[in-house]
């Protein structure tokens, strides 16, 4: 059996995602980056191959993604996360959703992507300029409230009081804005629902730039947080599309286009 290998390589985790010859998942394995990213990323990929108990041999090409894609010197080609994101999407979203737009949220920036009725992107925006809207801002607030992360979701379906506002649009000041909410006796579950909603409207704003379409997928860590899933939804009036593994669609996306391009070459 031959397998085929996705690396998406993030600035806050390495996702590692093994395909077989049907483009079936087989496995992944989810890392922080650390430091040393090409190091982490062999690592992963080692580890992931010894749980699954698959020799190195077997795995025929790999295709890397992600921020730190270049640093990946044995892959056999690298690909925008872009274009390895809208193929793990409609890959994972098969027989359940037909998918026409797409919402990740990673740990340093934020996407919209739009599809067209075969899958192709054909628009996309990204904010990438502030930490306001990213994983990264979640694990900041869940630090400044004492919480895990995975916490934040049930936090946010305690909230009794509306949803308080948080108006700035840089991480840092959100930060302080929050910091002054605790200060002023406001409920930690108050807050958590302020932070998710205020989430949520700056994803709604980058979503609008590419046109709003039914069959939302959302994917990245975010999409595991059950109160910001609530909060998006309720700006958008729309139900929204989680995959199984929300955190590995773009390096699943990255193997399937490795089991196409070994294919094509062979």
């Amino acid at each position: 059996m031959k397998y085929f290998v996705g690396i998406d390589i993030g600035s806050t985790a390495i996702k590692v995602a093994l395909v077989d010859e049907n483009e079936e998942l087989i496995g992944h394995r989810i890392s922080a980056s650390g430091s040393m990213f090409y190091k982490y990323a062999k690592q992963s990929l080692s580890e992931l191959l010894i749980e699954l108990k698959i020799d190195e041999k077997d795995v025929v090409y790999t295709v890397a993604t992600g921020y730190g894609r270049k640093l990946f010197k044995e892959a056999d080609e690298n690909i925008s996360e872009i274009t390895a994101n809208a193929i793990g999407a409609v890959a994972a979203a098969k027989g359940e959703c037909d998918i026409k737009t797409i919402i990740n949220i990673g740990g340093q920036d934020s996407k919209a992507i739009s599809l067209d009725s075969e899958g192709s992107v054909v628009n996309f925006a990204m904010n990438d300029r502030c930490a306001a809207g990213t994983g990264k801002f979640l694990d900041v607030v869940a630090m400044n409230l004492e919480l895990e992360v995975s916490e934040l979701g049930d936090y946010h379906f305690k909230s009794e009081g509306a949803p308080l506002a948080i108006n700035s649009t840089c991480a840092v000041f959100a930060e302080s804005e929050i910091i002054g909410l605790l200060g002023n006796d406001n409920s930690v579950e108050d807050i958590v629902a302020g932070v998710h909603y205020s989430i949520a409207k700056r994803i709604i704003k980058l979503v609008k730039r590419v046109g709003i379409k039914d069959s939302i997928y959302f994917d990245g860590g975010p999409a595991l947080n059950a109160g910001l899933v609530y909060a998006i939804e309720n700006e958008l009036s729309k139900e929204i599309f989680i995959p199984k593994y929300p955190q590995i669609t773009t390096a699943y996306g990255a193997a399937i286009l490795a089991n196409e391009s070994y294919g094509y070459e062979n």
